[in-house]
């Protein structure tokens, strides 16, 4: 059974929107070995249409995009992308695959089948899974500024809190750190 890991920017206030946020060579590289490590994605449908938008086009070379930009794209398109959504059922882009059913259930079972993992980048459904006990790991991407807005990490909320254990911080050259945590289990 492969583990699900949650991975998102967020800034110090816990803003989760994709357009803050350090853009640089070593915050792609981060992202670049997450998805290198893991069996598959996992989104919901905002995510899922926010990259299906712009990722189809650069790994074709349709958009402009610097050399390693387009080779993060060509892996992207190969690699299973599941997605959870309740209000579509046409996924077309290459690999992509529509998540049915009891969402517990369902998510349980692509982690039983992905031995190397899913890897989790939608913030609303990261929510919803935790809320299920489903989330393994969590890799955010600490960026060093304060946004002043949302979306927000959990901003509607969990029952409990979630008490998690420190696996490694990395701190980048830029600002930002890589906190990886486990889920605290007992």
């Amino acid at each position: 059974m492969g583990l699900l890991t949650f991975s998102i920017n967020v800034t110090l206030d816990g803003c989760v929107d994709h357009r803050e946020g350090i853009v640089d060579d070593e915050t792609h590289a981060f992202f670049t070995r997450l998805m290198d490590e893991g069996g598959a994605m996992l989104w919901g449908r905002v995510t899922y249409e926010m990259m299906e938008s712009y990722w189809p086009a650069v790994a074709r070379g349709d958009e402009e995009a610097p050399p390693a930009m387009r080779a993060w794209a060509i892996k992207l398109e190969a690699k299973p992308k599941y997605v959870v959504s309740s209000t579509r059922t046409d996924f077309r882009w290459t690999n992509s695959h529509h998540i049915t059913g009891d969402l517990r259930t369902s998510v349980q079972k692509l982690k039983d089948v992905t031995p190397a993992g899913v890897l989790l980048g939608s913030g609303k459904l990261a929510t919803e899974l935790d809320r299920l006990d489903l989330i393994d790991e969590y890799k955010f991407l600490l960026h060093p500024m304060v946004a002043g807005h949302g979306p927000t990490l959990y901003q509607s909320g969990l029952p409990t809190t979630r008490r998690l254990e420190l696996v490694s911080a990395t701190p980048f050259r830029n600002g930002a750190v890589a906190m990886h945590y486990r889920r605290a289990r007992g």
